[in-house]
């Protein structure tokens, strides 16, 4: 059976994305909650999730002791499957400037910044269901559809490259809603709270295989 970490740094969701995860897996998947390092880098796959502001979040990331690097040794030099969930997709960016600036993982190269309706209607935080715009890269993003998705955020990552991007969102403009580059994506909605949509997302992500 594969072992699934995902990553304890103080994040608010955790829990939910817990039981969204074992929910999906159905039994043919170890969900393990952890901040190990050894666990981390151990694991067949890595979930990190996230909730609340970019600088709070990699501070908490940071302050676990060999944490990242494991992360980045699992991700990076071993080619696990990798999913950012949220503020989780956001700290894969080369820096966050919110609150001032504050460096990221920098395994997807671009900024995290604040969303800027050209629609003045439009009303941030970006809150509630949305569909995604020409979802596309792996077949766990590409197979959402036209399925609303649940987002509650003020600040979405730009990554440098468009092909980076493997979904957009339209609220008053479009930005980033997916990423994804090799073995590693992120999705700015949350999974957990999408129903039945984001728990299949889930269960495409347990059986990636990029």
């Amino acid at each position: 059976m594969q072992t699934v970490a995902l990553i304890d740094y103080g994040s608010g969701n955790l829990r939910s994305a817990e039981k969204a995860l074992v929910k999906a897996a159905d039994g043919a998947s170890q969900i393990v909650v952890t901040c190990d390092p050894q666990v981390v880098a151990a694991a067949d796959r890595i979930v990190l999730p996230g909730v609340g502001a970019f600088s709070a979040c990699m501070t908490a990331l940071s302050d676990r002791p060999g944490l990242i690097e494991a992360m980045t040794d699992a991700a990076r030099a071993k080619g696990r499957p990798f999913l950012g969930i949220c503020v989780g997709m956001q700290l894969l960016a080369t820096r966050g400037l919110e609150f001032g600036e504050t460096p990221g993982l920098d395994w997807i190269g671009g900024d995290v910044r604040r969303v800027e309706p050209t629609n003045p209607a439009a009303k941030i935080p970006h809150m509630g269901w949305n569909t995604l715009v020409s979802p596309h890269g792996p077949d766990m993003i590409a197979r959402i559809g036209d399925a609303p998705m649940y987002f509650t955020h003020s600040f979405a990552f730009y990554p440098d490259d468009d092909k980076d991007v493997a979904a957009w969102v339209d609220h008053g403009g479009q930005f980033p809603a997916a990423v994804a580059n090799g073995n590693i994506a992120g999705v700015q909605f949350h999974p957990e709270k999408s129903q039945s949509a984001g728990l299949a997302l889930l269960a495409r992500f347990l059986e990636w295989r990029p």
